[in-house]
């Protein structure tokens, strides 16, 4: 769950906000080059309009987090409404699994077990505000275990951010394949986030012939705290898939019953500035 939370997160903060100035394609290129990265770009931008016109669809995750020598994997599988961003998904990770659903800007996650005990007043499923995570949290905030936000970055890619790499299949269909580099220092909270993960976060995406994102990758370094007491950074390394499919399926996301439900939007919040 661990691996999940670093990479919702920190993608969260990341793909909301990609800010772009339509750019230049450089001349340095040559005019293939140069029209061949307009042309990326511009694909990569409409690729989430022309994804979220498909409605609905199935979403697999995939998370790999790597330090001191550890890796831990996170899966889920699920499906997406994805213009409302409604969503329900498994998520399992060193043999704990979470039930998790989106519905209405509210996440809701049933916990393995019926853990967390007094802190959940015995009830099996927590819940996340997120429009209050975002109010209170700022921009960031609004990504925090919320799928739909792993396409929204498109909008803002300019030419000098995207490179086509050649066609290849993802999920048994035939795609194009783009490499984006985002600057970091465009995105809200950029220097804080710089220092963590660098000046630019590489990004994968590969595009069917209807111009929708059939997957994602995303790969970032972030420095943590050392652990142990130690005052030195850490490096993690954390690798986001994100695959689409099965467009226009029934997603049926709906809340739990009220009466199963304890809110920790405030302990959350709470603990990350705390953090």
């Amino acid at each position: 769950m661990t691996a999940i939370a670093a990479a919702g997160v920190l993608a969260g903060t990341v793909l909301t906000a990609c800010g772009g100035d339509g750019g230049d394609a450089g001349t340095e290129d040559g005019k293939g080059q140069g029209q061949q990265r307009t042309q990326g770009a511009a694909a990569v931008r409409g690729a989430y309009d022309r994804t979220a016109e498909a409605g609905t669809a199935r979403m697999t995750l995939k998370v790999t987090t790597a330090a001191e020598g550890r890796s831990v994997t996170a899966q889920g599988k699920g499906a997406i409404d994805l213009a409302e961003g409604d969503s329900v998904m498994t998520v399992s990770a060193e043999g704990q699994r979470i039930e998790q659903r989106v519905v209405d800007q509210a996440l809701y996650q049933k916990l393995p077990g019926g853990s967390g005990g007094q802190r959940t007043g015995g009830k099996p499923w927590v819940k996340i505000d997120l429009k209050k995570a975002a109010a209170r949290g700022g921009a960031g905030d609004q990504g925090i275990g919320d799928p739909a936000r792993s396409v929204a970055y498109a909008k803002g890619i300019s030419e000098k951010d995207v490179t086509r790499t050649g066609e290849e299949k993802a999920g048994g269909v035939n795609t194009t394949r783009y490499r984006v580099n985002v600057d970091v220092a465009d995105l809200p909270q950029g220097d804080t986030l710089r220092e963590q993960v660098g000046p630019t976060l590489p990004m994968d995406v590969w595009l069917d012939e209807q111009g929708r994102i059939r997957r994602q990758q995303i790969d970032m370094t972030v420095k943590a705290s050392g652990s142990g007491g130690s005052a030195s950074p850490q490096q993690v390394k954390v690798r986001t898939v994100t695959e689409f499919s099965d467009f226009g399926t029934e997603v049926g996301a709906e809340p739990p019953a009220a009466g199963q439900v304890t809110d920790v939007t405030d302990k959350v919040l709470k603990g990350r500035s705390a953090a």
